[in-house]
């Protein structure tokens, strides 16, 4: 039994915790401690998410049928999409974007935000309808990265810079949420925006 090139029984089981394998196995390295800490600390903040719309399936789903737990969660699954979680995805998408573009770091905020606001769209990883005027996790998955030499702390300036580009764009403060400092803290660890979806 392999999890990728090591054996499963004897340099996982008791060896790895199931964050550190989680990572080895979809990254292909084993983590740092500072990824270790920020991916724990992400899973953490994304275990219990309100009344989403994957939340709300999987309660349905489970109240109708309690004997099937898997349908429940498997429900739930179903709907993680663009518009819920998925916004992890998004938002690691702009960021990378900005860091790419080679009209510099101010420009690419300020276009990105101007088309998001010209065509009426929500801007991922910003804004919450309970959390006002800020995310409370956000800032403490910030500082969870801050502490890890390891972690790449550019795309949380990423993050913090476009958010200051949406407050004035937009005329009004909205919070980088959970999923928006999910996204940032996740890139500082090198995991890729294709994959944060699962997250």
């Amino acid at each position: 039994l392999y999890l990728r090139d090591k054996n499963l029984v004897d340099d996982v089981i008791g060896k790895m915790s199931f964050t550190e394998a989680m990572f080895y196995h979809i990254v292909g390295t084993p983590p740092t401690c500072g990824q270790t800490s920020v991916l724990d600390a992400v899973l953490v903040t994304l275990m219990e998410h309100g009344l989403t719309p994957s939340a709300i399936s999987t309660r349905l789903t489970y109240l109708s049928s309690p004997e099937s737990m898997q349908s429940a969660i498997a429900a739930g699954l179903l709907n993680v999409g663009s518009q819920f979680i998925g916004t992890i995805e998004n938002a690691a998408t702009l960021l990378s974007r900005i860091h790419a573009d080679p009209a510099g770091f101010e420009a690419s905020c300020r276009q990105i935000v101007q088309e998001h606001k010209d065509a009426g769209k929500h801007m991922p990883g910003f804004g919450h309808h309970l959390h006002r005027p800020d995310d409370p996790r956000s800032p403490k998955l910030f500082e969870i990265a801050a502490a890890c030499d390891d972690i790449d702390q550019r795309p949380i300036s990423t993050i913090r810079a476009l958010g200051a580009c949406v407050d004035e764009i937009y005329g009004k403060h909205l919070t980088i949420n959970a999923t928006g400092a999910t996204a940032a803290v996740l890139m500082g660890a090198g995991i890729p925006a294709r994959i944060m979806r699962g997250f």
